[in-house]
């Protein structure tokens, strides 16, 4: 018996297939998808079996498997054809879509282990009644007190038994016994009463067109505070009640927090949770309780559609516009794609949730694409808060850079009554770089191409794509002076001013320097949702999902900054934010304010944000797009090209640019350009895009370039289907 096994060894975007002989004692345990181990060169590698050959008639010598490392497949048949199909769609490597599926603890690695984890338990070993005759009869107190609390409790965890040596005396008397069990690293609470919503007319008009419906892909276009949650969870009920699964998919892992608790509420612990803050071992024993079947609900962040369920019913996708369901390494998946293959194979509905729909999908439904279902009104009858836009540059002329006079008298006011404010600025740190007034000079990540983000709390500037960190200087490097000056506002310099305007508040910031450690978000939001602050500041993470209500206030600043981002999806980025963050005011009984700080009052974004008008801002967008020929008018794919020099980079990103253009005469090909950001971590970036709407050609072409460049040392070249970002 021969096998074919993909291992993961750096040869370019070739599939790492080689054939291996399997001996006689290892054939019994050999099934496709299982990791086996193998001889590669002087080493050892961990790899997948892809193919199970039986024929013998090989003209070569071949080597032999060492070792079987799984007893049964870490690929299950569905997952293995999902790996194809990433192949060929992403252009990607099948090792790395396999790799991308699975949690650490079953990847394909070398000396990756992690352990399942077992607690020592103590139980009886002898019936009730042998047990309560010898606690009549023994003289021992301890001895009486251990085996009444065991007889009471049915087991007891061996570590919480205080006397140790007792304990021993009993076992080797046979009266008590030690086992050992597997537990969870990831521990949830059961729940009793479990929680139960009546659904409005609305929601339940919204879940019944969903069941009744003939298509397969849903969207739901629910204002914040809508209730879609209410709606998701329904739907998964009677998914259960049918014997079916459910996948539930959320952007953030700060949303996860609350959405995971609100889950466990209605459902108890029939949930598992898959999010890259979990350690190694949690998610493995995640994994494993999925592949078990002892959960029926799978709710985690991108990876999560990887889940091993069984008889899917619905795969839901929260905020579905987000782009972080968009890998940005190979292979460079949207979990949109996979959620309507997984669906496809299973018979089962895909639900795109959100309050702002990203452009495509919204376009799709409306042409009938997808089916559309939208909620109109919130939960409690409420009007969505009122928004005020406030233009920075009378406020700069009256003295007030940072916070307007407006911004900084309702939040006055709010503290007054004991309510609570949200305040986003979508740029963390203190100031965005430093210059010196003498001569000019910008500090600069030496490795990228970007100015370095002051953070006062470490007192280091820092690049924010490469990591790069160097301690602040007193004096400029190019003059000697000291006249460094920073410019630019973050959730540092903002948190600074509210403190130094408001005595004694009590502020928490959230952004990526306070959420380091581990469980940091969770205890942010309940401390938060537990009146501990009475302010939550922070960047975009705090802008989707998250329900307070005591919150009546919510401030933007720099509410127009993202337009400036030369991208084609910036509009849609930024009315998105500032509608998702606005939904943050008044969920409750208390009204609601937003105020928005903008330098571009007058654009068609920031007009539209103001009035909560998404269709108007759609409209409008939508004709913009038809006429530059951007999605959902179009396909976009793009092929980037890395290389350390800067020359040869550029000479062979022309060159693909004309090979494209000649491939395809018929589409539409943009550049070779640079990438926003130019260089990152000594690497340049060129680009070339291609407009299509349809894939005749497509592929051949991008194939071609692959194979070509493929060997090639000096450059490295990427193909990204449907980038959501440049």
């Amino acid at each position: 018996m021969t096998v074919d096994v993909l291992v993961e060894v750096s040869v370019g975007n070739q599939n790492q297939m080689f054939t291996y002989n399997v001996e006689q004692s290892l054939q019994p345990k050999i099934k496709t998808g299982i990791r086996v181990i193998v001889p590669f060169g002087s080493r050892k590698l961990e790899g997948f079996v892809i193919n199970i050959n039986n024929t013998t008639d090989i003209e070569y010598d071949l080597k032999n498997i060492i070792e079987v490392v799984d007893e049964k497949p870490v690929l299950n048949e569905e997952l293995l054809d999902l790996g194809n199909y990433m192949s060929d769609f992403y252009l990607a490597p099948l090792i790395h879509c396999y790799q991308t599926m699975l949690p650490v603890a079953l990847k394909a690695k070398r000396r990756t282990k992690v352990n399942v984890k077992c607690d020592k338990y103590i139980y009886i070993n002898k019936d009730e009644k042998t047990i309560e005759e010898y606690i009549k009869h023994n003289k021992s107190v301890l001895q009486n007190n251990i085996l009444s609390q065991i007889l009471s409790l049915k087991k007891v965890k061996k570590q919480d038994i205080n006397n140790q040596g007792v304990l021993r005396t009993l076992i080797n008397k046979e009266l008590l016994k030690e086992v050992k069990e597997e537990v969870y690293r990831f521990k949830t609470d059961d729940i009793d009463n479990k929680e139960i919503h009546k659904l409005t007319d609305d929601q339940q008009r919204v879940v019944s067109d969903f069941l009744k419906g003939d298509k397969d892909v849903f969207l739901l276009r629910g204002v914040t505070g809508s209730g879609k949650t209410e709606v998701y969870m329904d739907i998964i009920d009677k998914m259960l009640v049918n014997g079916k699964t459910a996948i539930v998919l959320v952007p953030e892992i700060a949303l996860t927090t609350q959405l995971v608790a609100r889950f466990q509420n209605h459902f108890g612990t029939d949930v598992a949770i898959l999010h890259s803050r979990l350690s190694d071992g949690e998610k493995y024993d995640e994994w494993r309780k999925i592949e078990r079947e002892e959960v029926s609900i799978v709710i985690g962040a991108r990876s999560a559609i990887f889940a091993p369920l069984n008889n899917i019913g619905v795969i839901i996708i929260d905020e579905e516009h987000e782009g972080t369901y968009k890998q940005e390494n190979s292979p460079r998946y949207h979990a949109h794609d996979i959620a309507m293959y997984r669906a496809k194979k299973h018979g089962a509905k895909v639900l795109l949730g959100a309050a702002t729909p990203s452009l495509e999908s919204y376009a799709r439904a409306k042409i009938g694409l997808y089916g559309l279902l939208e909620l109109e009104n919130r939960i409690n009858g409420k009007n969505l808060p009122k928004v005020i836009v406030v233009d920075m540059k009378d406020s700069i002329k009256k003295g007030h850079r940072l916070l307007s006079l407006d911004l900084a008298e309702k939040i006055k006011l709010c503290l007054e009554k004991k309510e609570q404010i949200m305040i986003l600025l979508n740029r963390r740190g203190y100031s965005n770089y430093l210059v010196c007034s003498n001569c000019g000079y910008t500090y600069k990540c030496p490795h990228c191409d970007i100015t370095m983000t002051y953070h006062k709390t470490s007192d280091t500037l820092r690049c924010h794509y490469c990591g790069y960190a160097d301690k602040r200087r007193v004096e400029c490097p190019s003059c000697h002076e000291k006249n460094l000056k920073d410019f630019g506002i973050g959730t540092e310099k903002i948190e600074e001013e509210l403190k130094r305007i408001f005595n004694e508040v009590r502020i928490v910031r959230m952004d990526l320097d306070t959420t380091t450690k581990k469980g940091s978000h969770s205890k942010i939001i309940k401390d938060f949702e537990d009146h501990k602050y009475d302010i939550l500041l922070g960047t975009q993470m705090i802008a989707k999902g998250l329900d307070f209500p005591r919150v009546t206030l919510v401030g933007v600043i720099n509410a127009d900054m993202g337009l400036n981002i030369p991208d084609f999806r910036s509009s849609e980025r930024t009315f998105q934010l500032l509608s998702q963050v606005a939904g943050r005011s008044g969920r409750s009984k208390l009204e609601g304010e937003v105020i928005l700080q903008v330098f571009n009052s007058d654009h068609y974004v920031i007009e539209a944000a103001k009035k909560h008008d998404y269709i108007g801002f759609y409209n409008r967008e939508l004709a913009i797009r038809k006429k530059l020929f951007y999605p959902p008018f179009c396909f976009i794919a793009m092929v980037r090209v890395l290389s350390k020099d800067y020359d040869y980079g550029f000479e062979v990103s022309k060159r693909i640019g004309t090979h494209l253009r000649e491939k395809l005469p018929n589409k539409t090909v943009l550049g070779p350009t640079m990438a926003n950001v130019f260089k990152v971590n000594n690497v340049y970036r060129f680009a070339c895009l291609i407009k299509y709407k349809e894939k005749t050609r497509i592929y051949t072409a991008l194939r071609e370039i692959l194979n070509h460049y493929d060997n090639n040392r000096k450059i490295k070249v990427e193909i990204e289907i449907n980038p959501m970002r440049f």
